[in-house]
């Protein structure tokens, strides 16, 4: 009984019970309701032999009988077998706290009883008792760590949707607190071994960092860590066999989504380095290079979706909108884990985010540009890199942007002019200055086709392994992520976007 206790608990118990009493052993609640038994199932086919009687209704009437006579145990004989009800000792099962009757342990065993099974029974109620308890208490803590967990990956959700002061309030009950500004790291964990990375984590920087398990991939922490703490990212990589670890640069708290995306590249990157962690160091967010007549081709282009009012109640507004666009251009299919709602609510928000905006959200041009406009509108204005002067504060429009996305939506044709910026044509030349031939043609392609790996093999002739390992060279070369969402395809089609606009207009 003892080591079934320690090693099997309440099952391994039952199922013993079970085979002793050559027949049924289970758990009932003061109501006769059958709480956990020996076999499959209380109502199912069962492990005792094929003559066994109805067992929740003799259960049933065993409690009732017991409870009406008032007496400690009860024994009823059924012809070919017997029932036999023990209360259990300690405190009330949690099903029948209401109820104000401990539970009972049940067994049914042919007839007669064998000798010995009596004391048995008696002897095995205390260790089954103490399982019970000690399965309770577990239960509860797992329902704590899961409450804790969800919080924790609530507060995350307000950050990378910026609503900071809400995350702040959210976050207020927990510990650490918030810091501000933060490096984010992304710890890519070998195997299940994800919880006992977290404890590393914690560990590592003295309990600082704002650990929370990705919903999006299963194998992912990510830290919110305050600047200029220790380096967690060193020491997690050492300490843990195989995990890999990317890291953000400093970014204010208001930019947790920006460092994530930082260090999602960066955790890219680490994968192919010894030493299984990378910082990231490369060219600044298109978003602060923009200027006034950015923000105003963003103001311009996300008007319809920021002011739009829904029908029902019960629909999402304007700010549930946008954050699913935000989530949905991040994670693409893997919105759902990230915003919790069903494949086809996600697929019905988008068709209402593309008609609103008068964008084809199938076409990676108009997703690069609602993600850019998107991204300029959660970055503080005064951050953004100001116009030079009164002759390059274009306003949005006023050039036709000839390939530019969103042909429904006249804001849209302004992206061309926003990416003639000097700014933002510095900011491009960074960020393809790691390619050149065979390897931009790679990338041309891949972009032209959607960023999807069929076509793009198709075009270039080779196989999609071939294809794949391509682009697992070019996010290398680039330290940047392109197979995995958040995926750099947004920015790259944005720089040679650039580019090109700024060699159609100097040959115009």
């Amino acid at each position: 009984m003892q080591r079934l206790a320690r090693n099997g608990g309440t099952a391994g118990l039952l199922r013993w019970l079970a085979g002793r009493a050559d027949g049924w052993a289970g758990i009932a609640g003061s109501d006769g309701t059958l709480l956990s038994a020996s076999g499959a199932a209380p109502s199912g086919p069962l492990t005792a032999p094929a003559d066994v009687p109805d067992v929740p209704r003799l259960i049933a009437e065993g409690v009732r009988a017991l409870t009406e006579r008032g007496a400690l145990a009860y024994s009823h004989d059924t012809g070919a077998h017997t029932v036999l009800l023990f209360p259990l000792p300690g405190p009330h099962d949690p099903h029948a706290e209401d109820r104000g009757a401990a539970p009972l342990l049940a067994v049914v065993t042919p007839r007669p009883v064998a000798a010995g099974l009596a004391t048995l029974l008696a002897d095995v109620l205390m260790p089954l008792s103490l399982c019970r308890e000690a399965e309770a208490v577990e239960r509860k803590r797992r329902r704590v760590d899961l409450a804790e967990s969800r919080g924790r990956e609530a507060v995350l959700h307000l950050l990378m949707t910026g609503q900071l002061s809400i995350a702040q309030q959210v976050a207020g009950a927990l510990r650490p607190r918030l810091p501000d500004p933060v490096r984010v790291c992304v710890v890519e964990c070998p195997g299940d071994s994800r919880d006992e990375v977290a404890r590393v984590c914690a560990e590592a920087d003295g309990g600082r960092s704002w650990i929370v398990r990705c919903p999006v991939y299963a194998r992912h922490l990510i830290l919110v860590s305050p600047d200029g703490g220790t380096a967690t990212d060193e020491a997690v990589a050492a300490l843990v066999d195989r995990c890999v670890v990317g890291v953000s640069e400093r970014v204010p708290l208001a930019d947790t989504a920006t460092g994530y995306r930082q260090a999602f590249h960066a955790l890219a990157v680490a994968r192919e380095v010894p030493g299984r962690h990378v910082r990231f160091g490369a060219a600044p967010e298109p978003a602060l290079v923009v200027g006034t007549a950015g923000r105003r081709w963003a103001e311009a282009l996300l008007t319809p979706l920021l002011t739009y009012v829904p029908r029902r109640a019960q629909d999402p507004g304007s700010q549930e909108l946008a954050a699913t666009a935000a989530s949905w251009l991040a994670f693409s299919s893997h919105a759902t884990d990230h915003l919790k709602v069903h494949r086809n609510t996600l697929a019905a928000r988008l068709r209402l985010i593309g008609e609103l905006l008068g964008l084809d959200l199938h076409r990676l041009a108009d997703q690069a540009a609602l993600d850019l406009a998107l991204r300029i509108r959660a970055t503080p204005a005064p951050v953004c890199t100001p116009d030079p002067g009164p002759a390059n504060d274009h306003t949005s429009g006023q050039r036709d942007g000839g390939a530019a996305p969103g042909h429904a939506n006249g804001a849209a044709h302004g992206l061309d002019e926003v990416l003639r910026r000097p700014a933002v044509q510095e900011w491009a030349l960074r960020q393809l200055a790691p390619v050149a031939g065979a390897a931009e043609e790679t990338l041309r392609t891949w972009l032209r086709c959607e960023g999807r790996l069929g076509p793009t093999a198709a075009e270039l002739g080779i196989s999609v392994p071939g294809a794949r390992k391509r682009l697992t060279r070019l996010e290398t070369v680039l330290q940047r992520s392109l197979l995995r969402p958040p995926s750099a395809r947004y920015d790259l089609w944005l720089a040679l976007r650039a580019r090109e606009s700024a060699a159609a207009e100097a040959t115009s």
